[in-house]
């Protein structure tokens, strides 16, 4: 492991344990233990096929911080971005698989815990991400790295992934590859 990558990556650890943390863990955990879920989905033992969307959630996000760390010498943190365009990994198939990850988890919570909390939560999750990166993210990321992300943004899509990994053939001005 190179020596510079030490500190992207405890830096991402610590904004993991905070915000999709938060989102992921600390908030159902809250939803679940003040709220009583009076229409819980009570599928039996088909909940725990919840447990198949919770973890792919996890090692979905897992990979997405690694490689935001690694090859983007950044953070998930919008304070502490990557410098570059993360185009390696899951970002070869979709533009967000990071939120993917967090919002599969809390489904896999949802059915796992039998709780329409835990759902609407999700999608609540899900609408604010949208919104989040429809006026912040991608005009951040559009400015900050010009050609190159327009590149991605024109061949990845924001959310459905591609059947095939995405390869930049170029590198445009102002933008550096990933691969």
């Amino acid at each position: 492991m190179r020596p510079g990558i030490i500190f992207p990556l405890f830096k991402t650890l610590l904004f993991t344990l905070l915000l999709p943390g938060a989102s992921a863990v600390y908030a159902p955990a809250w939803l679940l233990y003040n709220r009583p879920d009076p229409f819980a989905l009570n599928p039996g033992w088909l909940r725990f096929l919840g447990l198949l969307p919770l973890i792919a959630g996890v090692l979905i996000y897992l990979r997405c911080a690694w490689d935001f760390s690694v090859t983007g010498r950044g953070t998930p943190l919008p304070a502490d971005p990557p410098k570059t365009v993360v185009h390696v990994g899951l970002y070869r198939f979709t533009r967000n698989p990071m939120y993917v990850g967090i919002i599969t988890l809390q489904l896999g919570e949802a059915l796992l815990f039998q709780s329409w909390a835990v759902l609407r939560f999700a999608a609540g999750t899900f609408i604010l991400v949208h919104l989040f990166i429809l006026l912040y993210e991608e005009p951040n990321l559009r400015r900050r790295f010009g050609g190159t992300y327009r590149e991605y943004c024109a061949h990845v899509p924001r959310w459905l992934p591609r059947l095939h990994p995405y390869r930049p053939l170029a590198v445009p001005a102002g933008g550096s590859a990933n691969e």
